[in-house]
C-alpha cells in the first residue's frame, strides 16, 4: 500500500546537527553549584532545567548539571521561581 502512494514533494525535512557537549570538549568534569553565572545557563527563564537536546550536553553531564542546580536551589543560591513568576498576593487568598 506505501509503494503506490507517490513521493513527497517538498523541502527535506530540517536535522539538526549534533551539538558537542560543552563540558567533554574542554574536558572538564567539574561543575561547582556555587558557581551561579555558569548554571544559569542550563536554567529556562521560567526556572525549570533545559533539556539535553536544547543544551547539547551528554547523558553523564547533564546528570551533573542537574544535580548542581538542585544543590543551587535548596541552598537559595539559584530561585525555584524567578522573582518575574511570583504574585504579590499569597496563594489561596479569597478575596
Amino acid at each position: 500500500m506505501d509503494r503506490d502512494r507517490p513521493a513527497r514533494l517538498g523541502r527535506p525535512r530540517y536535522v539538526p546537527s549534533r551539538k558537542v557537549c560543552s563540558f567533554c570538549a574542554s574536558k572538564t568534569n567539574e561543575l561547582d553549584y556555587k558557581d551561579t553565572e555558569k548554571l544559569h545557563n542550563f536554567v529556562s527563564e521560567r526556572g525549570k532545567i533545559s533539556p539535553r537536546r536544547r543544551t547539547g550536553t551528554c547523558a553523564k553531564h547533564q546528570r551533573i548539571v542537574a544535580r548542581a542546580v538542585k544543590r543551587a536551589r535548596h541552598l537559595a543560591l539559584l530561585p525555584y521561581i524567578p522573582s518575574h513568576m511570583r504574585k504579590a498576593s499569597s496563594v489561596g487568598a479569597g478575596s
